[in-house]
């Protein structure tokens, strides 16, 4: 039996701080219940990594900040605007919500007709930017992620690592308020994994605002602010990175760490 919950966090942020704010979320599939009352914060200039077994709703939590999936209940506000509540979408301007909250998928979603350069203007000339503009940030944002020399190449011509820089520099090109990584090493070898990881250390050390899904306990435990540990539909246990890694509370979470450990 899951013991109740206690998390390290106990005095509520500023509501002038959080870029997302979640009360109260729910989300079924076909009656199968995946979340279950999940309240969660994301300050500005914060990171907050969130961990869990495969299945256990870590993705679709994710997927319901930028209303990619609908929430059955609860509220969901995205830089001081409830975008989501009490089953209704309330926000009218998708694609600004979808600019605002940028996010960096597991399997890249590049355009594989287009090259690098290409994919990165074309987020932008969707979103009003002049050509360009969009070419130039394009350019300079291949070169903060380390692939400019591969600018003018087709997905297919990429290794996954630098398919998941390019994914990262489209999503930046937008100047996002938040990041969310789903998973972003996840069909990556360890070398390309390494890649992935020292670009997000660097978005970390320039005051990025990231909401990340992972596996990565080490790079969560390096780099976040705040960890956060689903389980079943529920956040089973929040905290500091060194208290839920190092030193849970909760037998759930200890369950988990003690299965990735001997798995890792």
């Amino acid at each position: 039996m899951t013991e109740p919950v206690t998390t390290a966090k106990t005095v509520p942020s500023a509501r002038t701080e959080a870029v997302v704010r979640i009360e109260g979320l729910s989300k079924s599939f076909d009656g199968r219940t995946v979340l279950d009352n999940v309240n969660l914060e994301v300050d500005r200039g914060r990171i907050v990594s969130v961990i869990g077994q495969s299945g256990g709703g870590k993705t679709t939590l994710m997927r319901c900040v930028n209303l990619l999936e609908r929430p059955d209940g609860g509220t969901v506000e995205v830089a001081g605007e409830v975008v989501h509540s009490g089953g209704r979408t309330l926000c009218r301007d998708l694609p600004r919500l979808r600019r605002t909250v940028g996010m960096v998928f597991q399997k890249f979603h590049l355009f594989p007709h287009l090259t690098a350069v290409e994919n990165i203007v074309l987020a932008q000339r969707k979103a009003g930017v002049a050509e360009q503009e969009a070419l130039e940030r394009a350019v300079a944002l291949l070169r903060r992620v380390g692939v400019a020399h591969r600018g003018l190449a087709q997905p297919e011509q990429l290794s996954g690592g630098e398919q998941q820089r390019v994914a990262i520099a489209r999503a930046l090109a937008l100047r996002p308020e938040v990041l969310l990584f789903d998973e972003p090493t996840s069909s990556l070898d360890p070398e390309a994994t390494r890649e992935v990881l020292s670009v997000m250390r660097e978005l970390a050390a320039d005051g990025m605002t990231m909401l990340l899904v992972t596996h990565e306990l080490p790079f969560a435990r390096e780099v976040s602010d705040h960890v956060v540990f689903v389980d079943g539909g529920r956040i089973v246990e929040e905290g500091r990175p060194q208290d839920v890694l190092d030193h849970p509370a909760q037998i759930r979470t200890r369950e988990f760490l003690a299965a990735y450990g001997s798995t890792s």
